[in-house]
């Protein structure tokens, strides 16, 4: 519920929206990052499938190194409207 006397614009709202996706995104791949390693240490620990393990650390390198980007396009991107 807002404020008496404050309204958000419809560009207020639109860019709530979009940073609610953004955070939905990285929750997601923090959860498969997670859910990745966990599965990497079982398959290392059974140690039966190396092509498991090495895909594991792959994928979760690559994962890591979006997240990372995604995060600074959406978080730290400059707004190319205010220049």
């Amino acid at each position: 519920m807002s404020q008496p006397g404050y309204e958000r614009s419809e560009e207020q709202i639109r860019t709530e929206r979009a940073a609610g996706v953004v955070s939905d995104v990285l929750l997601n791949l923090e959860y498969t990052l997670d859910a990745a390693r966990k599965g990497r240490k079982l398959v290392e620990k059974e140690g039966a499938d190396v092509n498991a393990q090495l895909a594991l650390s792959d994928l979760i390198k690559e994962l890591e190194r979006l997240r990372k980007r995604f995060t600074q396009d959406t978080y730290y991107a400059v707004d190319t409207r205010l220049i």
